[in-house]
């Protein structure tokens, strides 16, 4: 069954290009190759969308293309489609944005377009595909639980396909460990498939986000789902098939992680339970490494600091003023007066950034207008300062 996400009407100013990357998006079989033919033999998408089908051949495109574009072209304005995606609050990125995940590019086939409810922020960089049955045993919950909530907990974010089974289990583990998780779909964000998981996709939005190549409108086709596999691995560092047979969509999805050089981690299970095949065949075939532990995981993919860099980011200074006084002090008290003398900077912006600085952790008022380095930047200084 099929769950349909409310619209809400919001305003929000048009880029006056991304429509057309958005038009063409809307035309089956215009790719990221088709576009980047347009683009590159019209200078932009706006030029091309109103170019004739005799300038687009000229362009290099083939027959196919041109037949999709003249059946398509006259029954899409641009205009409403971003009107549609305004109401339902979904923001598009190109693949010429620099928010575009950059492991995301790296792929032969990155979509051009994506269309994102929810937020993508940058720890999202450190971030694991877990995929597997849709039917899974109850080893397969068991351990699919454990391993993402640690995952979780180390901060990596959790990417999976909000499908039955093994993907819900996984984005409501990291969920509920206070992590954050993406989902793929194979449809518009306006249609959630399975329609049981549409609180699980409303909370993914809340501490994560939801993605998909597909416009609005359009539902989850079977070929739909392969093609949505390659995102999955693409945005991930790596992907863990917990458990999965043989010829199922997850070993899809580690065939397509092992062709973008990808990491692919196993669970092992019985030699008797078909939903073991397939990991127990990738391990064995060694196309994927054989994990116990969320540790196995974290040491191949060199991610056991991941926290810590993630914990360093947000609080290291964020202004030269910042800087500045980072510089003047140490462990050891220094007061307000010294740091305005040693720094040059007037006593008031001396001391509402340090109050700043206290606030945010960076330093420590210790007696009275006394100041030290707090522990953690103790140890960021020696890296990172000078």
């Amino acid at each position: 069954m099929l769950s349909t996400l409310p619209c809400v009407r919001i305003k929000i100013t048009l880029n006056t290009d991304i429509k057309y990357w958005v038009g063409f998006n809307n035309i089956p079989g215009i790719g990221r190759v088709r576009t980047g033919q347009l683009e590159s033999y019209f200078g932009n998408l706006e030029n091309a969308w109103k170019a004739s089908i005799g300038e687009m051949k000229r362009a290099g495109l083939d027959s196919p293309a041109l037949r999709a574009i003249d059946q398509w072209r006259g029954k899409i304005d641009p205009d409403t489609e971003m009107e549609k995606l305004a109401r339902y609050k979904v923001s598009v990125m190109t693949c010429k944005d620099k928010d575009y995940p950059k492991r995301l590019k790296e792929i032969y086939d990155y979509p051009p377009v994506l269309y994102v409810k929810g937020t993508l922020l940058p720890e999202d960089e450190w971030c694991l595909a877990v995929v597997g049955t849709r039917r899974a045993t109850v080893y397969g919950k068991q351990v699919t639980e454990e391993i993402t909530a640690d995952l979780a907990r180390s901060k990596i974010t959790i990417v999976s396909g909000l499908a039955k089974g093994i993907d819900t289990i996984a984005h409501r583990s990291a969920l509920e460990a206070g992590g954050r998780s993406l989902a793929v779909f194979a449809s518009g964000l306006d249609i959630i498939y399975p329609a049981e998981n549409e609180r699980l996709a409303r909370d993914i939005m809340e501490n994560g986000a939801v993605i998909s190549e597909y416009p609005l409108g359009m539902k989850p086709r079977a070929e739909n789902f392969p093609r949505r596999n390659r995102i999955l691995s693409g945005l991930s560092m790596g992907v863990l098939v917990t458990e999965a047979d043989e010829d199922s969509g997850a070993m899809i999805t580690a065939r397509d992680a092992l062709e973008q050089d990808r990491e692919v981690f196993a669970i092992p299970g019985s030699i008797l339970s078909p939903a073991s095949r397939g990991t127990n065949r990738i391990i064995q075939m060694g196309e994927a490494k054989l994990v116990r532990t969320c540790t196995d995981i974290l040491e191949e993919l060199n991610l056991t600091t991941v926290a810590r860099q993630i914990e360093m980011s947000e609080i290291l200074p964020e202004t030269e003023t910042e800087t500045m006084l980072i510089k003047q002090l140490s462990a050891e008290p220094s007061h307000i007066d010294e740091v305005c003398r040693k720094s040059g900077l007037p006593a008031a912006t001396v001391s509402s950034t340090l109050a700043m600085m206290e606030l945010k952790g960076l330093v420590k008022q210790v007696g009275t207008m006394n100041y030290v380095l707090s522990r953690e930047m103790r140890q960021e200084y020696r890296v990172r300062v000078d």
